[in-house]
């Protein structure tokens, strides 16, 4: 292996060539058809692809499935999902359609404020100075970014605030400039940055030329300009209801009040186990990523702000709540959800594009309410199993087929292995097992040679 000078200005060819003969073991002639097996059969449509990120070799295929049956403040909903794992999609889909019936999903958005700020030093020995200061400048900041902000302005959003914080419990010397901003239907990441480089900029100068500070009150030096991923003003609820009794009955002869019982317990614990609080909210995400990854909006961004508003309390904690009042059953999702509709990848990626006319062609305000009610339906079906048959009954019937095809299972095998284990276990080496004895008796059952399955 050896290291290179100026990759990125190789022809894809070729940096596919280099990899192949540095880094693979296989044969480089089998490395560079697979990578070129991916790539799309459209030239515009890969020309598109390679300029979304960087080094681009090939494509890198997820499944793109739909969840029908949503039914959201009234409206029908079919939704777009792209994800890897297996029985998110139906699970979304089983929570949509046992809501349905029972007056469907609710949701509000609460604000859509998001942030930004202007970190700096600035060594004065007075921070009323500063303050004062800043109170006279803050409309010259404000001004001073109109060339910026009119579009955004025009279209009912802009700077919304914009206050001065001491962070001198941080480092000697610390300052921010706080900046709250309403993006309208575009998720407003490079509208923010550049507005903050813009106040960073100014407020240098205004520093610079204020003649009532002297010596090494006139020089600021700036930390650094970012928009924050953490929105908890940017924020949606989503909900479900009814009275218990027509919860239904569930497996294992579970009444409705026993399995509301239970549920809601489940729930309490999560709000209260920093370990089951983990994993019940990537349960969320779950289905919150699958449709912000099918609309070309930002999972990391969304996972890194739920999970920072999940701990706002000191402890890590369940972003759904559950409770029973009066024989009603109440389901509750609160998020923040940064998300945009215009912009980026949403009106770039062929797909995306799709997903939002899938939707209806959503504002912002609609989409977070779409998404809001995906995360809740995957988590009440995620915890439904948990409290009745038990996460694998469902789980592992949905994995079935990927377990049969790392098995090299033919087409023949996978449609009787589905009807072997309706009623059986499954796991890794209960279907290893399954394949093996089928082979057994009858070699011509496998498609692989010898009949030979490979090491789990």
């Amino acid at each position: 292996m050896k290291s290179i000078s100026g990759f990125s200005k190789l022809s894809k060819a070729d940096k596919i060539s280099w990899l192949a003969k540095y880094f693979f073991t296989s044969n480089p002639v089998d490395i560079v058809r697979e990578f070129a097996s991916f790539a799309h059969t459209n030239v515009e449509t890969q020309r598109l692809f390679d300029g979304i990120s960087e080094n681009t070799l090939t494509n890198f295929y997820l499944p793109y499935g739909v969840a029908p049956n949503f039914m959201i403040n009234d409206r029908m909903y079919c939704v777009p999902m792209v994800i890897e794992e297996s029985s998110v999609v139906a699970a979304a889909a089983s929570g949509a359609k046992f809501w349905e019936d029972k007056g469907g999903f609710h949701a509000e958005v609460v604000s859509t404020i998001k942030v930004g700020q202007v970190h700096f030093r600035w060594e004065g020995a007075d921070p009323e100075k500063l303050e004062r200061f800043f109170v006279e400048v803050e409309p010259r900041l404000r001004e001073g970014v109109t060339h910026l902000v009119a579009n955004m302005d025009r279209r009912g959003g802009g700077i919304i605030g914009l206050e001065l914080e001491n962070c001198q419990h941080i480092e000697p010397g610390l300052w921010q400039l706080k900046a709250r901003f309403e993006t309208c239907n575009a998720m407003g990441a490079n509208f923010i940055n550049s507005v903050l480089e813009e106040f960073a900029r100014l407020l240098q100068g205004e520093v610079r030329n204020n003649t009532s500070f002297i010596g090494r009150e006139r020089t600021i030096e700036i930390i650094m300009a970012i928009l924050s991923n953490y929105t908890p003003e940017c924020r949606v609820k989503a909900w479900v209801e009814c009275p218990v009794e027509t919860l239904g009955s569930f497996k294992g002869n579970l009444s409705a009040a026993d399995f509301g019982r239970k549920f809601v317990t489940a729930i309490r614990i999560a709000e209260n186990d920093r370990f089951r609080a983990a994993t019940h909210n990537k349960g969320i995400f779950n289905g919150i990523d699958a449709v912000i990854l099918a609309t070309g909006n930002d999972f990391r961004a969304t996972e890194a702000c739920g999970h920072a508003y999940a701990a706002r309390n000191g402890q890590y904690a369940s972003l759904s709540h559950a409770e029973i009042n009066d024989g009603i059953f109440r389901f509750e999702l609160d998020v923040p959800l940064a998300v945009g509709t215009v912009g980026g990848l949403t009106g770039l990626h062929p797909l995306a594009k799709r997903s939002m006319e899938l939707l209806g062609n959503p504002g912002a305000h609609e989409l977070m309410e779409i998404i809001a009610c995906v995360g809740l339906a995957q988590n009440f079906s995620a915890v439904k199993s948990l409290v009745t048959t038990g996460i694998q009954y469902g789980h592992m019937r949905m994995h079935l087929t990927n377990i049969l095809n790392h098995f090299g299972a033919s087409e023949a095998e996978v449609e009787r292995a589905v009807a072997y284990f309706q009623d059986k276990t499954i796991s890794f080496p209960s279907v290893r097992e399954y394949l093996r004895t089928q082979r057994a008796d009858n070699p011509r059952n496998s498609e692989l040679k010898d009949g030979k399955l490979p090491a789990i």
